[in-house]
């Protein structure tokens, strides 16, 4: 083989005396090329700034096919070729100027050899002396000394660099055999995981199962609520004034307490008659008036109206449940027209803009009604300019003192302009 044969032209790997004589002193600023190299340079070059697929695919491209030859028999033709300028060297030169184009750019800087010198000093201080090794070698500013100097640090740095490739294989191999260990228990906890997994798929998918049953039942349950609410709007509907029967039966329950309650107090009052007729001193007790807290209850008394309403509408909103009665029988014997609404308490509040409508004059019993029923009354008379009344006091006797003082001053008001028109 061809290189075989020229390995042996140089029996034992001996330089030839052109390439033992000392370098020329070159002044210019060419760079030498690879077969410009000494020999002793060219196998560290080769083996160090080429990696082995890199060159035996060059091999093969100068050779025109495939090398059958083994990684140390090409690297020893691709050394014993470089000695001068062929097909192969010339690919070589290619590949390593094109590989290290960077770190030649970067050289080219240095003008003088210490300044090589320290270049490549820090770049074996760094630990990538590939691409320096090429540019130092083939600098124009490479002496012998220097040259001398860069192939003994790469000797010495191919024996640690093989030093730290025996510990690499070493610790290789022991993470080989703990790789092995782990991937045995990951088999395992992979295993748990599939068997876990599939447990609660299979949970997952019974429970799916249940929520779409869930699902079905309560939509059947609304179905029903809904058909139940459509048979009760009918039933609603078919009804004749359903809403205003609902209202008469909440009043008339009320009545019925009321009624009840009052029946309770008269039972009493009669038991107390009875026995204040027995006993004198009880006579005298009972003739003296009863405590403020047991007058809870509005009794209406006997007394004449000096008033007139002239047929008008009086509105009482709020107030309470049993003055109502007595309400009425005040504003009716004045000669007035009674209308009534508990403020929100048991009434629907969207029937009381009707009814302010229709009244005359809206007395407010501040004390008995719902807040929302206020300013609804309040902002309905504002707008509307219809005279209002708030009152405190939700009694009898504080209604007909404040119907008489409104009766008195429209009065007033009427001679007043009467007066003025004369």
């Amino acid at each position: 083989m061809w290189f075989i044969e020229n390995e042996t032209a140089q029996p034992g790997g001996r330089m030839c005396d052109q390439c033992a004589s000392p370098l020329p002193a070159n002044t210019g600023s060419r760079r030498r090329r690879l077969w410009d190299l000494p020999h002793q340079c060219h196998c560290p070059v080769v083996g160090v700034c080429l990696p082995l697929a890199a060159l035996r695919q060059l091999v093969n491209k100068a050779l025109g096919g495939k090398a059958i030859a083994d990684d140390y028999e090409v690297h020893v033709g691709a050394v014993a070729e470089c000695t001068q300028r062929n097909r192969l060297s010339e690919l070589l030169q290619k590949d390593l100027e094109s590989r290290y184009a960077r770190t030649v750019q970067a050289f080219k800087f240095a003008k003088d050899t210490k300044a090589v010198a320290d270049l490549w000093a820090d770049a074996v201080r760094q630990g990538d002396v590939s691409g320096a090794f090429w540019a130092t070698l083939t600098h124009p500013r490479c002496d012998e000394v220097l040259q001398e100097v860069v192939l003994r640090d790469m000797h010495m740095l191919q024996h640690q660099a093989g030093a730290a490739v025996r510990i690499d294989l070493t610790k290789f191999n022991e993470l080989i055999k703990e790789n092995g260990v782990l991937g045995r228990e990951l088999g395992r906890v992979q295993e748990r995981c599939t068997r876990v997994i599939t447990e609660k798929a299979a949970e997952i998918e019974q429970l799916h199962a249940q929520l779409v049953q869930q699902r079905a039942i309560v939509i059947g349950k609304d179905s029903r609520i809904a058909f139940h609410l459509q048979d009760m709007e009918q039933l609603k509907a078919s009804l004749p004034d359903f809403e205003n029967t609902s209202r008469l039966r909440k009043k008339i329950d009320q009545l019925t307490a009321r009624q009840a309650e009052l029946e309770t107090q008269n039972a009493q009052l009669r038991q107390q008659l009875s026995e204040a007729q027995r006993s004198p001193s009880l006579r005298e007790s009972a003739a003296q008036p009863a405590p403020a807290a047991e007058q809870h209850h509005d009794t209406p008394k006997e007394s004449p109206i000096t008033f007139h309403l002239k047929a008008k509408t009086i509105l009482c909103v709020g107030g309470r449940n049993g003055n109502v009665a007595n309400y009425r029988d005040v504003i009716e014997k004045a000669g007035g027209n009674f209308a009534h609404h508990d403020g929100g308490l048991e009434d629907k509040q969207g029937a009381l803009d009707s009814i302010l409508a229709a009244a005359d004059l809206v007395i407010c019993q501040t004390g008995c009604i719902s807040h929302n029923a206020y300013w609804r009354v309040k902002d309905f008379c504002k707008r509307t300019g219809k005279q209002c009344v708030f009152v405190e006091n939700p009694s009898t006797s504080s209604l007909t003192r404040t119907l008489q003082q409104i009766t008195v001053d429209d009065t007033h008001g009427e001679l007043a302009e009467n007066t003025f028109a004369q």
